[in-house]
């Protein structure tokens, strides 16, 4: 119990006292108050991951308090929820860290810093809930806490970004209270199951109303993931935050709209909802969102932009294995999770250094960018080998898995649709992605080696870069990630 709440509060209570510290006329003004704020994040980042840790090996679960006497706030540790708090207590420390320099002469650092951490405790929060409640109220808590660091630089174009997120995520999110209504109705509890919790009866006299309830629910937290039609917000939120928190956004937050699916899925059970309209109508979205983020991508000439259309892609990687519906696909999507984050954070934070040393935003400005920056750029490479899926990183494991368990699970055309579009858009991340390689290292003749100038960022922004590198490669070598991903999915 404690542990748990610990690595809730903790954060919460450090980004509360950071942004209290922001109002006062001396905060950031000389160098030692900057030392003092960075040696307050790090320390704050580095004993929130040790209590995360801690608590991962807490089996049980605890009621805070009651909202109402049926409706508890309540804690648990589960198979689902130890994969997305792995992912988020090795991205968010390794993001901060990149911060540290990256924002060295930003306005606001403490500001930033202070909702950094507020994200950090509430996104602890949502993987540990253990019902649909809980969850939901922490999961409104991440739109609000995480928005400002989209707006963080206070352009324009930052607050038009970050108003659009509010906007489709809470529109998101009110369609799948509509449907917490009715299972609280129709369940004999809100606690989080993988069997599904709908009573017979309800099932017998409901079922129809029921399915679309549970699509409207799909729907709604799926606008977290970018899922189409409500993508949008992605491709515009990315380009105008914080390198850093481009990372956090792409590689952990948006993930809060998987779990999310995942925990849907799991309140109304698979065995309801396969071979229905709803698995049909769901599919079809799924895969169409896969080939058009891959195709926005493939024209996206913004590198930033580029890297969000990526991300509105293979987040419908992860929702297409869900929605198969089988303990493959299931075992596919959980190892994407976990790959994408790593592979995806990665690229950002090399975006994040290429544009620090040299301010180049655009794909078409990164030529001989592998001349002046090689191991960045080679960072850069190894993580898009793993982004298209090649062995032996994890992206190549997941999506293994994700076709395999399409193949298997006997589907009328979507059962060899889907490996088919998996590996169209496979074909067009390496379209989008390897040209910044290739062009980067081989610049051609007419390249100017004369004024060539190494401009690697400091061992700040390089060492999560490298750890995240090598996280997504050992993430297809070692087989513990795949022993996670099946415990979660079979509950053994």
């Amino acid at each position: 119990m404690y542990l748990i709440l610990s690595s809730i509060l903790f954060p919460i209570l450090a980004g509360l006292f950071l942004l209290v510290r922001h109002r006062t006329p001396l905060s950031g003004e000389t160098p030692t108050d900057r030392k003092s704020l960075i040696a307050l994040t790090g320390c704050s980042l580095i004993i929130t991951a040790i209590f995360v840790i801690a608590a991962l090996f807490a089996e049980n679960g605890f009621t805070l308090f009651y909202l109402t006497p049926s409706l508890p706030i309540y804690f648990r540790v589960d198979s689902v929820g130890r994969i997305f708090s792995l992912l988020a207590v090795i991205v968010i420390p390794c993001a901060g860290f990149f911060s540290f320099a990256y924002m060295k002469h930003e306005e606001h650092e403490s500001r930033y810093y202070g909702f950094y951490l507020l994200v950090f405790g509430v996104l602890n929060a949502l993987c540990f809930a253990g019902n649909l409640i809980t969850f939901y109220l922490f999961f409104e808590l991440l739109t609000l806490s995480s928005m400002p660091l989209v707006l963080h630089n206070g352009s324009k174009e930052a607050v038009m970004a970050g108003l659009k997120y509010l906007f489709y995520s809470l529109c998101g999110a009110y369609a799948a209270l509509f449907g917490i209504y009715f299972l609280y109705r129709n369940c004999d509890s809100l606690t989080f199951t993988m069997d599904g919790a709908l009573r017979a009866s309800a099932i017998a006299e409901h079922g129809g109303f029921l399915l679309v309830v549970a699509f409207v629910m799909l729907l709604g937290f799926g606008v977290k993931a970018g899922m189409f039609p409500m993508h949008a917000w992605l491709p515009t939120a990315h380009p105008v935050a914080p390198a850093p928190a481009s990372a956090v956004l792409s590689a952990v937050i948006v993930k809060a709209g998987v779990l999310a699916t995942i925990r849907v899925l799991g309140m109304f059970g698979t065995d309801f909802l396969k071979g229905t309209w709803v698995q049909t109508a769901w599919l079809c979205l799924t895969l169409i969102t896969v080939f058009m983020g891959s195709l926005l991508a493939y024209r996206e000439p913004v590198l930033k932009k580029r890297l969000a259309y990526s991300t509105v892609s293979q987040l419908s990687y992860i929702l297409f294995g869900l929605a198969v519906m089988n303990e493959t696909s299931f075992t596919g999507a959980l190892l994407h999770v976990l790959a994408h984050g790593f592979i995806k954070a990665a690229l950002f934070l090399c975006a994040g250094a290429i544009i620090y040393k040299t301010g180049k935003t655009r794909v078409e400005e990164m030529r001989g960018i592998g001349k002046e920056m090689p191991v960045t750029m080679w960072c850069f490479t190894v993580a898009s080998l793993g982004l298209i899926g090649i062995p032996p990183t994890g992206g190549f494991l997941s999506k293994w898995f994700l076709a395999l368990g399409s193949l298997k699970s006997g589907i009328p055309v979507f059962g060899v649709l889907g490996p088919v579009i998996l590996l169209v858009s496979a074909l067009l991340t390496a379209g989008y992605l390897l040209p910044l390689t290739i062009h980067g290292f081989f610049p051609g003749a007419d390249y100017d080696y004369n004024r060539l100038q190494k401009k690697e960022p400091c061992k700040l922004m390089r060492v999560p870069i490298l750890m995240l590198t090598a996280l997504s490669v050992l993430a297809g070598i070692f087989p513990f990630a795949i022993f996670l991903a099946y415990f979660a999915v079979t509950g053994r």
